[in-house]
């Protein structure tokens, strides 16, 4: 299987029609029909479902679809790390982090390094942790942000010095807002949205003292964000992180603590056998500073 035939197979996937492919990339008509029916003999398996006006794939071609879009993002970076690997520091870091406030240490590290090496760029993946961790374990980014457990015989672990705190996102006008704190047995009947990867050992379900499945989960999420929409649309409320919401000013929303409080902490994690870009070596010393400079107390100045 060839990268470029790969290359092939995606731009059909996304023009949906092999004439509009064979436009795009600058081949005939046959000749990229061809390729496709070679790539298909050789998997042994039809990847394409051909109708009257547009191509569709079949449930393997979507399996190489997202195979061969790993396949290409991974040659990429390759590509650029190596033509980058020169004296000057330069070249792409890629970082995979879940909703969390702890990212501004993160940006700081950055900042700072894009202040001393200005050909150096980031690229930020936004998930929950299960998806971060596919994604680093597949070679796809440098460096997940994510909380607790952390496999620590499959990745090297720095200690973020930043607690998120647990809390459930509410709608103002709801009879628990009144109070500064909830309890979990004021919580425990609560129609839930919860993240789908909270799972029955993570502190803030044995906060709960009941387990997962004796919960009213009516939804989960993997970013904050559509969860929030839920709760202003009333069809429950959200466990999450504080500072992860804007529920000051005129928000329908409003966050509170649970009692007693729960914290997650955070680490950055990257493969323990990866072979790293200078790039990649060098921000972790950025992180390691920054670090320290929170321990300190001295005041930043970026």
């Amino acid at each position: 299987m060839e990268i470029r035939v790969l290359r092939y197979f995606l731009a059909v996937v996304k023009e949906q029609t092999v004439s509009g492919a064979a436009a795009s990339l600058h081949l005939t008509q046959p000749t990229l029909s061809r390729q496709l029916k070679e790539l298909e003999e050789e998997l042994g398996k039809k990847l394409f479902v051909r109708g009257s006006h547009k191509i569709e794939l079949t449930e393997e071609g979507m399996l190489l679809r997202k195979r061969a879009e790993q396949i290409l993002e991974l040659v990429s970076r390759t590509e650029s790390d190596i033509s980058s690997s020169s004296e000057s520091l330069a070249g792409d870091i890629y970082i995979g982090a879940g909703e969390t406030d702890a990212i501004k240490l993160i940006a700081r590290a950055a900042s700072k390094m894009r202040r001393d090496h200005p050909l150096v760029h980031f690229h930020i993946y936004s998930a929950d942790g299960a998806d971060v961790t596919e994604r680093l374990d597949k070679g796809l980014i440098d460096f997940g942000v994510v909380f607790t457990p952390v496999d620590d015989n499959k990745h090297n672990i720095i200690k973020i010095p930043y607690r998120d705190e647990w809390g459930i996102l509410m709608r103002r006008d709801s009879e628990l807002a009144g109070q500064a704190v909830v309890k979990a047995e004021e919580v425990r009947k609560l129609p839930l949205i919860i993240s789908r990867q909270i799972a029955d050992k993570a502190p803030v379900i044995k906060w709960f003292g009941t387990r997962l499945e004796s919960l009213d989960i009516v939804s989960t999420y993997n970013l904050v964000y559509n969860a929030s929409v839920m709760v202003r649309e009333n069809i429950g409320y959200a466990l999450t992180l504080d500072k992860l919401i804007n529920v000051s000013g005129d928000s329908e929303l409003c966050f509170r603590r649970l009692d007693p409080p729960v914290y997650a902490e955070l680490h950055l994690i990257w493969d323990r056998y990866q072979v790293m870009t200078r790039s990649a070596q060098r921000f972790i010393e950025y992180v390691k500073a920054e670090i320290e400079w929170e321990g300190s107390g001295i005041p930043q100045n970026i």
